[in-house]
């Protein structure tokens, strides 16, 4: 294939005579003179040398070289018709509708008011945020992306961890004041008033984890003062003094008022995941939330 033999001016020419069947057919295609056809062909052929068209009187049928090299040439203009569309589809703009679903406490507090930069920066993109402790099967397009607070558990689902979600346990200024003790071990949990997630689907696993620190083996969760089965609730109880509680760290940007109780005590581990099908792996629409997720989780 060195210096001029096949160009693709001439693979073009050959590909479309090959599937025509005539010089004339393929000079319609082509935009070209029957001659101007027949002169490409007969230059390749001299230096390929090697007849790649029978020629007879009900037109043109290919040597057993030219159906090799048809299938090659086929191929090839196959696979570069792909590699134009994948192209000019990661130049367009991303578009359309994007369903996503993520856990209530984390929509709201957290996705909600940073959609704005991201609505702004793909304005032909829209969105509508599903918000359920559930996890909605994204199998059956129920949503498109999920931000989940665990591994997924389908098979066939795409994942990219996103980081980690950090649990603090707080109390109020005005709790910690009004009982006179603030708690310096995790036995010492047993002396206060707990705020508890009360509710059979936790958003996230290990919610209570509070309730069984520093206790011995097999004893008794400790009881909650107060059980809610809403995160963002739990920390309007502990800033309004009725006692201590863990949320994740995504909710306490502001913590004007309260206490961080037992900072050094190891808590359960609170995995973040992006998550959607298979079959939108090339949407662009899909790729810019993730990457603008990641980046927003990185300023955290």
């Amino acid at each position: 294939m060195t210096g001029n033999h096949m160009d693709w001016d001439k693979l073009r020419v050959f590909h479309a005579v090959a599937e025509a069947g005539s010089f004339t057919h393929a000079g319609d295609v082509l935009n070209l003179s029957q001659s101007a056809v027949s002169r490409q062909i007969s230059a390749l052929e001299e230096a390929l040398a090697v007849p790649l068209f029978h020629r007879h009187a009900r037109g043109l049928i290919l040597t057993e070289q030219g159906e090799q090299l048809n299938r090659t040439v086929r191929d090839v203009f196959a696979k570069l018709a792909m590699t134009e569309a994948l192209l000019a589809e990661s130049k367009e703009r991303p578009a359309g509708r994007l369903k996503v679903t993520t856990t209530h406490s984390f929509g709201v507090v957290w996705l909600a008011p940073r959609l704005r930069a991201f609505l702004k920066q793909y304005p032909d993109v829209s969105i509508s945020l599903l918000l359920d402790d559930v996890d909605l099967d994204l199998a059956m397009r129920e949503a498109d992306v999920a931000i989940r607070m665990h591994p997924p558990r389908q098979p066939d689902l795409v994942q990219r961890s996103l980081g980690e979600i950090r649990w603090q346990i707080f109390a109020s200024e005005d709790y910690l004041r009004e009982v006179g003790k603030t708690p310096e071990r995790p036995e010492d949990l047993d002396d206060h008033r707990l705020i508890l997630f009360g509710d059979r689907k936790p958003p996230v696993a290990d919610v209570n984890w509070i309730a069984s620190i520093g206790r011995p083996d097999g004893a008794a969760q400790r009881a909650g003062a107060l059980e809610v089965n809403s995160l963002q609730a739990m920390l309007v109880a502990i800033r309004s003094g009725i006692g201590i509680g863990a949320v994740p760290d995504y909710l306490t940007e502001d913590t004007t008022g309260l206490v961080r109780i037992l900072p050094e005590v190891k808590a359960p581990k609170i995995d973040m995941y992006f998550v959607y099908p298979e079959e939108l792996r090339n949407s662009k629409r899909v790729s810019v939330f993730r990457d603008f997720l990641v980046t927003e989780i990185g300023r955290r």
